[in-house]
Formats: C-alpha cells, sequence, structure tokens
C-alpha cells in the first residue's frame, strides 16, 4: 500500500494564518508531556472510578403504546408482575424417564438444585401433568429463579448446569435451557479484539514500513476506548445503558480511532517528505486532515444521536455510548496523536525520507500512480462504470427487501451449547411451539377461551386461564405450531390480534392482549418500521446541511446521501443472504429488530467520512487548477491508497467480530463489514469519480441565496 503525495513539489502557496487546528496541535506538539500525562490521568481516574463503584448496565424492554407492553402492565396492576424467570432442567433418556432409578436420580438432583443460590422453587417432572413427552423419553424440571434472567449471574447459572448434570449417567443426559442458561454460551470479546488489533497492525506495518509508527493510530484508539468504556461505566449508574453497549463501543471506537489516527498520520508523512520539519509537519496535517477527522466525527455523532428520534430505551442509551466514543477518539487524534508525533517527530522525519529517496533511486513511479490511471479510466467510460457498479449494489440491496426482524432465541446458539441442546430436546418432545409460547392475557378469566384458541390453526395447544393473584385477570399460555422465529409465529399473532380475540371479546365482554417475549419481538419490529422515516430524515437531513456548509455544493451531499444510502442496503441485504437464509453455514433466523437502524446510523456516519476524505481533497485540487476532470484523478491519487488501507483496517476489526460467540455482535461486525468495503472500493474508487466527471463543474454549484444562508466552513486553509 501507499501513501499520499510524497513525491509532491515545495508548497508554494503565500503564509496565512494557522486555523485553530494548527494551533491545537502545535501546543500539544510543543507541550507534548504535558498532553501525555493528562490523558494518562484522564484514563486512570475514569477506570479508577469506574473499577470503584463497577458497572449497572440494565436492558430497557419497554415498549410504550404496544399491545405486549399493555399486557404487561396488566399484569403488574393486578399483582402478577415477574419478580423471576425460570430456567428448564431438560431431561432425556431413550429408556424412559418413568423408570425408578431414573426417578431417583432425577429427584436427588432436584433436591440438590433447590439449595442453589438464586433459586427459589424447583419443580419436578414428575409432580404434575404436560413435563413429560407422551412418549416418557423427554421431560423437564422447571426451576424458578429469584432475580430476572438479564440478572442471574453467570456462576450461579453454571451451578445449576454442574448440578443438573451431575444426575447423567445410565442413558440419562441433563441440558439446560432458558434465557439464564444462554449466558453459558456466551464469551468474551477478547479474542475477536486481539485478532482485528493484530490484523491491523499488519496493515499498518506493510504502510508505513516501522513498527513503532504502525503502532500509533492503535494507541491513540486504545486511549480513547479504553477512556470511554470507563465513562460509560460510571454513566450506566445515571442512565439505562444495556448490557450489550460496550463491545459495540469496542467494535466502533477501535475502528474508527484508528481510522482517524491514519489519516491525519498519512498527511503528517508527506509532509516530512516534503521537507518540512516535524513541528510544521505536525501543524499542517492538522491543519489539513484534523479539519477533516473533526467534520468526519461531526457527521457519525449527528447519526448516532439521531437513534434518539426512536424513543427506545436501550438503543438511546447504546447510541449515546457510541457517540461519545466517537467524540473522545476524535479529540484523541487532535490532541494525543500530535503529542506522541512530538516525542517521535525526528526519528520519523528521518525514516520517512530516507525510505522516499530509496523509492526515487529505484526509479519507482510517484506514489498515487495506480489510483490516477484509475481514475482517468474510469472517467473515459463514466456511464459504463456508474451503470455496472449501481447493478451490482442493486443485486446485492435486493435480499433486504425480504428482511425479517425479530430476536434470536436458543434455537439460534451454537450447536454444541447447552441452551441450543436444551431447545432442541423441548422441540422434539413437545413441539416447535414450547420454546416460544405466546401469552394471552384477559382481564377476566374465561375457560371459553380455551376452547377458542385451541380451534385456531396453527396453534397447537392452549392452556387453561390462571387467575392473577387478585383474582380478577388471568393468563392464558399459547403454544403455536411453529417455532418462535419462524414466519408463521408472526402471522398467528396477527391473526390472534386482528380476527380471533376481538371476535371473543365481543361474546364474553373481556378484553384480551398477547403478550410474551414473541409478541414482544413482533411489536419492537414494528415500532423501529413505525419511526425509521422519521430517523432517516433527522440523519440524510442533518448531514446534507453540514455537506453543504462544509463544500459548497447541492449535488455533491445528494449524492453522497444516496451512495450512502446504497451502501447500507448492500450491507443490510448481505446481513438477510448470510443470518436469515443461512449462506455459508451460519444458523438461520431474523436479523435481530435493532440492528438495520443501529447499522444504518454507524455506517451512514462511517461513510461520510470516507467522503469528506474524498471530496475535501478533490476540493482542495479544484481550487488550485480549475479543472474539475483533474481535480478527480489528483483527489484519487492523493487519497486512494489512505482510503483504501483504512477501510482494510476497518474491515478487518469488524470482520474479527464474527469470532465472537453472540449472534448480535456477528451480525453487526458482519454488517459493517460489508458496508465498508462496498463503500471504499466500489462507491468511492468507481462510482464517485464518474459521478463527479459526469457532473463536472455543476457539482461546486450552489444557489446565491443559500449559500448566504449556510455557515461557511473550510476544511482546509488556502
Amino acid at each position: 500500500m501507499t501513501l499520499t503525495e510524497t513525491n509532491a513539489e515545495p508548497d508554494t502557496r503565500p503564509p496565512s494564518r494557522p486555523g485553530v487546528f494548527a494551533r491545537v496541535a502545535g501546543f500539544a506538539h510543543r507541550r507534548r508531556w504535558i498532553a501525555l500525562i493528562l490523558w494518562v490521568a484522564v484514563m486512570g481516574g475514569v477506570w479508577t472510578a469506574a473499577s470503584l463503584t463497577g458497572d449497572d448496565y440494565r436492558n430497557d424492554f419497554a415498549l410504550p403504546g404496544t399491545e405486549s407492553q399493555q399486557a404487561a402492565d396488566l399484569l403488574t396492576e393486578h399483582g402478577a408482575a415477574r419478580a423471576g424467570d425460570t430456567v428448564q432442567i431438560v431431561l432425556h433418556r431413550e429408556g424412559g424417564l418413568r423408570d425408578p432409578g431414573a426417578q431417583q436420580r432425577v429427584r436427588t438432583m432436584l433436591g440438590e438444585v433447590a439449595g442453589l443460590p438464586k433459586v427459589g422453587q424447583v419443580r419436578s417432572p414428575y409432580d404434575g401433568a404436560g413435563a413429560l413427552s407422551k412418549d416418557g423419553t423427554i421431560g423437564f424440571a422447571t426451576v424458578v429463579l429469584e432475580v430476572p434472567s438479564e440478572e442471574m449471574p453467570k456462576a450461579d447459572a453454571q451451578r445449576i448446569f454442574d448440578t443438573a448434570q451431575k444426575a447423567e449417567g445410565d442413558g440419562l443426559r441433563a441440558e439446560l435451557g432458558g434465557d439464564a442458561a444462554r449466558l453459558l454460551g456466551e464469551g468474551g470479546t477478547g479474542a475477536a479484539e486481539g485478532a482485528g488489533l493484530l490484523a491491523a497492525l499488519v496493515i499498518l506495518v506493510l504502510m508505513f514500513g516501522t513498527v513503532i509508527a504502525a503502532g500509533l493510530p492503535i494507541i491513540i484508539a486504545l486511549f480513547a476506548v479504553g477512556s470511554t468504556v470507563g465513562m460509560i461505566i460510571l454513566a450506566s449508574h445515571v442512565f439505562t445503558i444495556a448490557e450489550w453497549t460496550p463491545p459495540t463501543m469496542t467494535l466502533v471506537g477501535l475502528g474508527v480511532g484508528i481510522d482517524y489516527a491514519l489519516l491525519v498520520f498519512a498527511r503528517y508523512r508527506a509532509e516530512l517528505v516534503r521537507g518540512a520539519s516535524p513541528e510544521q509537519a505536525t501543524m499542517s496535517a492538522m491543519d489539513a486532515a484534523g479539519r477533516s477527522v473533526f467534520f468526519a466525527g461531526c457527521t457519525v455523532i449527528l447519526a448516532l444521536l439521531g437513534l434518539v428520534a426512536l424513543g427506545l430505551g436501550s438503543l438511546q442509551g447504546m447510541a449515546l455510548s457510541v457517540a461519545l466514543t466517537v467524540l473522545v477518539t476524535m479529540l484523541a487524534a487532535l490532541t494525543l496523536l500530535p503529542a506522541l508525533l512530538g516525542v517521535f517527530g525526528r526519528r520519523f522525519a528521518r525514516q520517512f525520507v530516507r525510505r522516499d529517496e530509496r523509492r526515487r533511486a529505484k526509479g519507482k513511479p510517484p506514489e498515487g500512480t495506480v489510483w490516477r490511471r484509475l481514475a482517468a479510466a474510469v472517467q473515459r467510460r463514466p456511464l459504463v462504470a456508474l451503470l455496472t457498479a449501481a447493478v451490482l449494489l442493486g443485486a446485492l440491496v435486493l435480499p433486504a427487501l425480504s428482511m425479517r426482524l425479530g430476536f434470536s432465541d436458543a434455537g439460534s446458539d451454537a450447536p454444541d451449547t447447552t441452551s441450543r441442546q436444551a431447545y432442541d430436546l423441548l422441540s422434539k418432545g413437545f413441539g416447535p411451539g414450547f420454546n416460544g409460547p405466546l401469552l394471552v392475557v384477559a382481564n377476566t378469566p374465561n375457560p371459553a377461551a380455551t376452547q377458542t384458541l385451541n380451534a385456531t390453526p396453527g396453534v397447537q395447544s392452549a392452556t387453561d386461564p390462571v387467575p392473577t393473584p387478585d383474582g380478577r385477570a388471568a393468563t392464558i399460555l399459547v403454544f403455536p405450531t411453529s417455532a418462535p422465529q419462524d414466519e408463521a409465529t408472526s402471522d398467528l399473532v396477527g391473526t390472534l390480534r386482528d380476527d380471533v380475540l376481538p371476535g371473543l371479546s365481543a361474546k364474553t365482554g373481556a378484553r384480551y392482549l398477547v403478550g410474551g417475549a414473541t409478541a414482544a419481538a413482533e411489536d419492537y419490529s414494528a415500532k423501529v418500521a413505525e419511526r425509521l422515516p422519521l430517523f432517516m430524515a433527522i440523519v440524510v437531513g442533518l448531514s446534507l446541511l453540514l455537506l453543504m456548509a462544509v463544500f459548497r455544493s447541492i449535488l455533491i451531499p445528494l449524492k453522497a446521501a444516496v451512495l450512502n444510502l446504497l451502501s447500507i442496503g448492500a450491507a443490510l441485504g448481505a446481513m438477510t443472504l448470510v443470518f436469515q437464509d443461512g449462506w455459508f453455514g451460519v444458523e438461520s433466523g431474523p436479523v435481530e429488530a435493532y440492528l438495520p437502524v443501529m447499522v444504518f446510523a454507524i455506517v451512514f456516519g462511517l461513510s461520510m467520512d470516507y467522503e469528506i476524505f474524498l471530496i475535501s481533497r478533490i476540493q482542495e485540487e479544484w481550487i488550485r487548477s480549475r479543472d474539475p476532470s483533474h481535480a478527480v484523478r489528483e483527489g484519487l491519487a492523493h487519497t486512494g491508497s489512505v482510503i483504501t488501507a483504512a477501510a482494510a483496517i476497518m474491515i478487518v476489526i469488524f470482520g474479527a467480530f464474527m469470532l465472537s460467540p453472540q449472534r448480535l455482535l456477528q451480525q453487526t461486525g458482519f454488517g459493517m463489514a460489508v458496508a465498508i468495503f462496498v463503500d471504499a472500493v466500489v462507491i468511492r474508487c468507481l462510482i464517485v469519480p464518474a459521478a463527479m466527471e459526469l457532473m463536472g463543474r455543476r457539482a461546486w454549484w450552489l444557489p446565491a441565496p443559500l449559500a448566504r444562508l449556510l455557515p461557511k466552513l473550510e476544511l482546509e486553509r488556502h
């Protein structure tokens, strides 16, 4: 890989007063040890406080205005609010579970489980009807927890599992099912993060030729992410922040942190090769690339804050947390990086200049030649390049139209996990719908409801009404004939709500609501779809205004918005093929309900990063030459290698999260890796040069009235 403009002529532009980014960089460069000590003190102080307080992550599943939330509120009103959840000890024996020896082993084991921490009650499969399959080979014991599943410590869930497995032998097998059991299959993200950072380091070493230079962007990312994670641990005591937020923050923070530092460092290297002193190179790099980093970071933050408009609790906490991560990362690139450049500047100057001299001595073509030729080839046939790329992306976008949203359950867990083994056994013994029953809540107990529900197509069975503690309401469990993640189960929820229960209400006078986890997933998906237009309008609208102010153009921001939507659509289409349709051997299931909007916000912001980096350089060349074709060629020549390297780093970091055992992180990492690949390779290297060539001088047109209204935000000082 190559870097930018290392063979450029000396800068003959008249000197101008340094901008605010150059002045900040100059101060950090001169007072480098003070800046480094301050960053170390901030990180150390934040983590000391975080270690003392611990985290208080909480998931907010409230869905105001939805039927599933109304059902939950009705149960709370009548004294049936959930005090604790359950796990199932699922038992299997080919010779039957009614054998006296097997019964003795099971009863002894359940007695031990009853004495474990966080266990409130244990119901034996032999104490009531319905807990043994018809052939008697599969059964389950219900363990009532003293806490909700999401608050169950992993160590306590492991104790239940270990105790259950003591009963194994003589053909008896025991597995643990339920949400708390899924904790046992989850691992940390350390392996994914380590693999991503190692791959990023290799790319940076190939790019800069020295480990120290390659390590600086990674140091910036680690400082930024480390500080922000500590801040979020403290903030979790005040705000609702979901437990899956830190891995998502890490995923984005590492990619963005290395990206921003790389783009500044690339410009710094070019200035050193020009002959600038280390301090001058630092200030010049910040006056140019630093401005790009600032506005690029602002677009990511604006896109993430658009998620707040969705009004969904845990998603809002995630959006604010990741926005804070990007903000701290941006500050680190603008202040910590100049300090580190001050420490290693003289060494870099010698290394980079010698390397450039050796390259020239070998008669190698000027750096950027390949990208200049690529731009020229696209410019010769811009319409062909544009249509070809559009067809390819369109084919990838199409599968997204059939995307089905939901929440993965144990049926999507790895086949070797105990939660998946329990899920499969229960499906085999009691039917696929047993793992995800619908909860029908009635404000008046009425046995006629069970008869009607049992007669409904798609219902395997419905239990008799179970009164609430005050006796004024009741719950009915409805077991579908299909699995929780199947589309048929989603259709059944709609059938019950729209057709069956309204008719039943008319006959009995009672009010019926469909709730439970499966129905809540449907409601969540519907709520996201309902608020998506507002969210997109906010994100796209604010980004358009920012880019209009930065580039003084209408067509360039519109082009950027359309192309960003294309890259996001391609990512969602790829996620549908892999995770929903099960390509490449991945367990099939719905795409997590909140992922499309989360990926939209993050990828839209990151795509704008590359747009700003590329177009700002094209704008610089346009102002110098007033030749639109030349500006496009030179802009791509000077930024193509850096954008590609930055994208490669982000792709390997995002892609490494597919090594995580958590399906959410797998889907997030894969979707964003695909989006970045499409954006950096197909869009920035093919579609943008073609579109800019077709627009020509019109690309920089801005109506005078709008020009007067918009503030003038300069990326470069000319």
